[in-house]
């Protein structure tokens, strides 16, 4: 009898396949659409979440204000007029200041794709390499989010804790040990 139930069961559910595509799918609930609705993807392109300003250097953004007419020289080199304080410690052998930062409209980035994308979306540059580390940031599970769990959230970018020039954490001293609680005299 339990195997006819189950047997039943596996027959009335839809096959999920890998060539099955989302608007074969049976529609959900309302309910359910709305959850997925307000749920951010950041794998849709053209989403946007909520995040705090990037942490940008004082008196360095925006950008444009001293390469507006300053001509694009795309020759990797070290830097000896300005931002001599930028040392790249981030895949250096094969990346360069370019390569991530638009080279034509200054106040933004660029993906591998060559699409602009702010400065506030930086996450989806990062994610481009680091895509587990995106994938547990979108879930929540990397870095810091704060919200409801099916509701609004606001995420920190990768930049409020990682410098993205030397991203790797310095190493940092322990702490003592928490002192035990005291009993009222």
């Amino acid at each position: 009898m339990r195997a006819a139930i189950l047997l039943l069961a596996l027959l009335a559910t839809p096959a999920i396949l890998p060539t099955s595509r989302a608007e074969d799918a049976p529609a959900a609930p309302d309910s359910t659409r709305s959850l997925i609705a307000a749920a951010p993807d950041s794998s849709h392109a053209g989403e946007h979440l909520e995040v705090p300003p990037p942490p940008f250097s004082e008196g360095i953004f925006p950008c444009s204000s001293c390469h507006a007419d300053l001509e694009v020289n795309r020759t990797r080199r070290v830097l000896t007029e300005a931002h001599t304080d930028i040392v790249l410690k981030h895949d250096e052998r094969h990346r360069w200041c370019l390569d991530c930062h638009d080279p034509v409209e200054r106040d933004s980035l660029h993906l591998a794709s060559g699409d602009r994308i702010p400065f506030d979306q930086s996450y989806r540059l990062c994610g481009q390499c680091h895509g587990e580390k995106y994938r547990d940031w979108n879930a929540g599970v990397h870095g810091r989010r704060t919200g409801q769990w099916n509701g609004h959230k606001q995420y920190l970018l990768c930049v409020h804790c990682h410098n993205p020039h030397q991203p790797r954490f310095r190493p940092l001293a322990p702490k003592p040990p928490p002192e035990p609680p005291k009993r009222p005299e």
